[in-house]
């Protein structure tokens, strides 16, 4: 087997188990150092593991909508959070901070949900 087909063959694996490379590795055959060498003196294979590294994010994403079909509330909550910012979903934080029993005021620009991506 080649370098090439066995670059494949991780590129393959690393597909199958969602960007872990460990998993990848023992199903290719290869070492972890032989991965990161490849990384390293390789832009093409650095660039196709880097476009693999969504396939766990989209299997994420699937999942959390999936949690939010079945009604999960945590789950609907987590998403508009984290993605209806701009539509004022966001928490406010508030901080009590004392000095010697003294109150300390710290003035914070708030972030407009609007601008903030």
């Amino acid at each position: 087997m080649t370098t090439d087909d066995r670059k494949n063959t991780m590129l393959d694996t690393l597909d199958r188990s969602l960007g872990v490379v460990t998993t990848a590795c023992r199903a290719a055959g290869i070492s972890r150092n032989t991965h990161y060498r490849w990384m390293k003196e390789d832009a093409e294979y650095a660039a196709a593991v880097d476009d693999l590294q969504n396939v766990a994010l989209d299997f994420a994403e699937t999942k959390l909508f999936e949690q939010m079909r079945n009604n999960n509330t945590a789950a609907v909550i987590f998403y508009l959070k984290t993605k209806g910012k701009k539509r004022g979903y966001f928490e406010h934080r508030t901080q009590d901070i004392t000095s010697d029993s003294q109150p300390i005021t710290i003035n914070m620009i708030p972030v407009d949900p609007q601008h903030d991506d």
